[in-house]
């Protein structure tokens, strides 16, 4: 018999990975990091956890969601928020053979997504092209420096092999 993803241990593991991205989300909110025009937030490192699981997909996605209700997000953040971060993280798991482009997906999709956001559901008057390099200047330290950093301390510890579901 072929074994699913849908272990009690892959649904553990990607609770605790969203209950991590809620918990990092507050507390950049916490510092005044995840609003204004260059936001970084340290829950979007987790995005590249793919790399390692497929249990982040859900992870990511799901803390992403409850992160959105829990700071109040408008209906449409929520909704298209989530999407971006579900399609960053399948992305990643799909680049997860390459670590440097692993990391583009979620990148992507925010740039590509979060803009629309924010001028439809925020109304955000700044141009669209302004909002893409300023969402891509954060996410690029979120996930581009800290995800490295954090891709370089799962694989070297060892948890990346206790990750695996």
């Amino acid at each position: 018999m072929k074994k699913t993803g849908f272990t009690a241990r892959a649904v553990a593991l990607g609770g605790v990975i969203a209950a991590l991205y809620v918990a990092l989300s507050m507390a950049a909110a916490a510092l005044g990091l995840s609003s204004g025009v260059i936001q970084v937030r340290f829950s979007e490192a987790l995005c590249i956890l793919p790399c390692f699981t497929p249990a982040a997909i859900p992870g990511v996605t799901v803390g992403c969601f409850l992160t959105n209700v829990i700071a109040g997000g408008e209906p449409l953040d929520m909704i298209f928020g989530t999407v971006a971060t579900l399609i960053g993280a399948v992305g990643t798991f799909l680049l997860r053979k390459n670590r440097w482009l692993a990391a583009v997906p979620p990148i992507l999709a925010n740039v590509l997504i979060i803009p629309w956001v924010l001028q439809t559901a925020y109304g955000v008057t700044d141009s669209y092209w302004f909002l893409m390099l300023t969402i891509f200047a954060g996410e690029f330290i979120s996930i581009g420096i800290l995800g490295e950093l954090l891709y370089t301390a799962v694989d070297k510890s060892g948890l990346a092999a206790r990750m695996r579901v």
